[in-house]
Parts: C-alpha cells; sequence; structure tokens
C-alpha cells in the first residue's frame, strides 16, 4: 500500500487523490482507504462496493465515464478489505458497523446532502439501503446497483430460476457438494467458474475476464465473505448473517432520488428489481438488457450512461 498514500501518520493528508480516514469503533480506531478522482462541487459520488469482503478494484472501469461525465467519485476500502486496515473481529463484520463506517467516512470526505451520491453494488447495495434507512438527510441522491431488497428472495430466485437453468448433471454434483458442505473441494469451484459465473456473474468466459476483476477476486477477504454471505454461490447458506435480511417494507420511507439498476441476466431478479424502483417514492429503474451482476463490465455502456444521467438529472 505504501505507493498509493502518505505513511506519516497524518490522516488529514491527501496523496495522489488517496485518503486514509479513521473510523471509530468500540473496538479502537481503524484506517480505511479512500481515493477521489475529478472536482465538482454538486455531484460527488462515493462506490460501496460488493462482497461482503471484496475491494474497490472492480469498478475501476468507472475511470472510462466519470471524468468525461464531470463527476467527482471516490473508491473506498471497507473495513477488513483491500488497502483498508485488516479486521479479525467478526463482531464489526456487521450490517451495524459498516452503516455507521460509511457515515464517518462521509463526514470525514465533507459530502452533504447538498452533493452526495451514494452508489452501492450487490452487497454494498444492501449497505447502501440500510444507510439510507437511517442518514437519508445526508443524501441528494441513491443508486442501488444488482441487488435486490430480500435476501430470501433472492435465495429463492436462485433455487427455483437460476439453478434448473444449468446442465442437470452439472446441477446435481453442485448440490452433492453442497449438501456434503464440501465447499473447499476445488471441483466445486471449478464447476461454479465454469458454468454459474459466466451466466450469472459477468459474461464471458473467466480466462478473459478484465483484470481488475481478477485482481478483486484474488483479494477478497474470504472470512468476512463466508461471515456474511455464506460459503454457497446459490444464495445465502448456513448461519450466514445476512440470511434473512429483507427490507422490502421499509422500501417507501426513502425519500431520495433513488436509481435501481438491474441486469437480465443477472444472479438477482431484475424483475424485484424494478419492482423496487416502483416502491420507493422518488425511484426509477434502468435494465441492463445485455449484462449480469458485473453489468458494469458486461453491458458497461447502458450501465454508465443510466448512472450520469440520473446524477446529472438529480443535479
Amino acid at each position: 500500500m505504501s505507493e498509493y498514500f502518505d505513511r506519516s501518520g497524518r490522516d488529514d493528508v491527501w496523496t495522489g487523490g488517496v485518503k486514509m480516514i479513521p473510523v471509530e469503533t468500540s473496538f479502537g480506531t481503524f484506517r480505511v482507504w479512500t481515493k477521489r478522482t475529478g472536482n465538482h462541487p454538486d455531484k460527488k459520488l462515493l462506490l460501496l462496493h460488493g462482497g461482503p469482503g471484496a475491494t474497490h478494484e472492480y469498478f475501476e472501469s468507472a475511470d472510462s465515464y466519470f471524468p468525461n461525465e464531470s463527476i467527482e467519485y471516490y473508491y473506498y476500502d471497507q473495513l477488513g478489505s483491500g488497502n483498508s486496515d485488516p479486521s479479525e473481529n467478526e463482531e464489526l463484520w456487521s450490517i451495524e458497523h459498516y452503516v455507521e463506517e460509511v457515515e464517518q467516512v462521509r463526514t470525514a470526505l465533507g459530502l452533504s446532502a447538498d452533493n452526495f451520491f451514494l452508489l452501492g453494488h450487490s452487497w454494498g447495495g444492501i449497505l447502501a439501503i440500510e444507510y439510507a434507512l437511517k442518514y437519508q438527510q445526508h443524501l441528494k441522491g441513491l443508486i442501488i446497483s444488482n441487488m435486490v431488497p430480500s435476501i430470501p428472495d433472492y435465495i429463492e430466485y436462485a433455487n427455483t430460476v437460476l439453478a434448473p437453468q444449468l446442465d442437470p448433471d452439472v446441477l446435481q454434483e453442485i448440490r452433492s457438494l453442497e449438501e456434503a458442505e464440501d465447499f473447499d473441494n476445488p471441483k466445486y469451484l471449478e464447476l461454479i467458474t465454469a458454468h454459474y459465473y459466466p451466466r450469472h456473474v459477468l459474461r464471458r468466459p473467466t480466462d478473459q475476464w478484465p483484470e481488475p476483476v481478477n485482481r478483486c477476486f484474488a483479494n477478497l477477504n474470504h472470512s468476512i465473505y463466508v461471515h456474511m454471505q455464506g460459503p454457497s454461490e446459490f444464495g445465502v447458506a448456513g448461519n450466514a448473517s445476512l440470511k434473512n435480511w429483507d427490507r422490502k417494507a421499509d422500501l417507501p420511507t426513502i425519500q431520495v432520488p433513488t436509481l435501481s439498476i438491474g441486469a437480465r441476466h443477472d444472479t438477482m431478479d431484475p424483475q424485484q428489481m424494478e419492482w423496487m424502483a416502483d416502491e420507493l417514492p422518488n425511484g426509477r429503474f434502468l435494465l441492463c438488457p445485455e449484462g449480469s451482476h458485473m453489468a458494469m463490465y458486461d453491458d458497461q455502456q447502458v450501465y454508465y450512461d443510466g448512472i450520469a444521467e440520473f446524477i446529472h438529472g438529480v443535479s
């Protein structure tokens, strides 16, 4: 990380757009990594990566779009992820902690309701919804990307819609490994990588995935991922802390302008993402017809044009 930021200990010093922000918790103070690109007084976008436990790196495709749209944007690695401080305390791997972390990051970056747009992708979408439910007074606009408002509904969709699309023999082998809880078996990852990821995560052969995506997957904090999401790639399994998360009933309380982004081939149900937009008092929906869960790559133009249009429209 030394190439990215000043290690002088001064967290108020920006180096190459990077700022390490101190985050206060009941277990001490940690530092999280952010990087600013661009400069605009009214259009400042904070990006919440997915996982949980992934990194900002897969969002680097934004570099080809947001600067041309005069949108100031911030990469950010959540605590325990990427360039931020490590965290081995499972009590900090929670929605409650990360909501408060985002609020401390917002304050440190000087973002306010006059300029603050929040984009959460996948798990980041859960975090963005939760942040809006508690702190929407600080938001100018909200973007929920490739995330439905209910984990139980996501699990049902994965099992009843997506799984049957796989070759029956492949699905049977995957299910057998899951029933045996043999998630560390190399065959499990091989089957998922060869048959599921290229259909619903990023629609191209995995050996052709963009370098930032591969880098992000290589840097995934697996412990955080399993604790919150579980080991299965078909929904959320085991004792994962997100297993029962559902905010459908609370959507009407989010008053700020909100864009819900869905993709036709996503791991998430695009119809529910459209339904979510209708439930939000000031919601709108963007469909990426060629996209999957990482529509910022496999339907890139539609994805980024839609975000830019939304931000400019709110402004």
